[in-house]
């Protein structure tokens, strides 16, 4: 089965949410744990223990495990395996992006069934040339696994570089149009990143024909209620994603707060 597909399946079943898992040291703090290993065990796998069986899809943040050194990046297998286990999916998010037998090297780290660190799909940085991602490409698809690609972040500093001009076009919309293409003989295995804290989109995501990545919900500012004038007709495809808005209370706060902005995404989204 491919990515696209069972995201479909696993959406239809729990509703379009993305959780992050980002244990950083505020959240430590909210859960009232030691900013150690242990803590960032008991934190990360405690989301998924408090709402795996009620989230589609889980998206842990790889910098706040690899900062824990070999030690931290074990939690994040473990974690990635309850995400597994939970019948959820996983969206490991780190934001790859290199050429050649490099960008190779990092596909065959997460995508594949011999992975060591295997995820249902990862991010992307395409900021090298979306054409240095084929190998990452060609690993998804075979393993029935997808890729997020990075066109317009959540983040303020992201526009200098995303809305320059490309030929004629922004940067974002380059990497757009250029996803896009990739899809039709790639099982619509290449999604996006597109942040929900902008007025508008900032690229045409009309004719976009896969999974929509949206961070920033939240704490960051997105509301779901913007999202139908930002992504308008792309809104099908729209996966938003929220952080420290459902983990960053505590672990007995995590399932209640993912079931009412799951309810507040059914509301507004379909």
């Amino acid at each position: 089965m491919t990515y696209a597909a069972k995201l479909a399946a696993i959406s239809a079943e729990r509703g379009r949410l993305c959780v992050g898992i980002d244990p950083m040291p505020a959240v430590l703090d909210a859960w009232g744990l030691h900013h150690d290993v242990d803590g960032l065990e008991r934190c990360a796998r405690g989301i998924v223990e408090a709402a795996g069986e009620t989230v589609a899809v889980f998206k842990p943040q790889s910098a706040f495990f690899e900062a824990f050194g070999s030690k931290g990046v074990a939690v994040m297998e473990r974690v990635l395996a309850d995400i597994r286990d939970a019948g959820a999916l996983s969206i490991l998010d780190v934001k790859r992006g290199d050429i050649g037998s490099s960008m190779a090297g990092y596909a065959a780290a997460f995508l594949g069934d011999d992975a060591p660190t295997r995820a249902d799909a990862i991010t992307l940085s395409p900021y090298l040339g979306v054409g240095s991602l084929q190998p990452a490409i060609d690993a998804a698809v075979a393993g029935g696994q997808g890729l997020y690609v990075l066109a317009r972040t959540s983040n303020l500093e992201g526009a200098p570089v995303q809305l320059a001009d490309a030929g004629g076009v922004s940067v974002a919309q380059h990497v757009v149009n250029t996803v896009a293409a990739l899809n039709p003989g790639a099982d619509h295995a290449v999604g996006l990143v597109v942040g929900g804290t902008h007025s508008d989109a900032g690229c045409d995501l009309s004719d976009f024909n896969a999974s929509i990545l949206v961070p920033g919900i939240g704490a960051q500012g997105g509301t779901v209620g913007a999202l139908g004038e930002i992504f308008g007709p792309a809104l099908t495809h729209v996966l938003p994603t929220a952080s420290r808005g459902v983990i960053g209370q505590g672990h007995d706060k995590v399932r209640g707060n993912a079931q009412e902005l799951l309810a507040h995404i059914a509301q507004h989204l379909g």
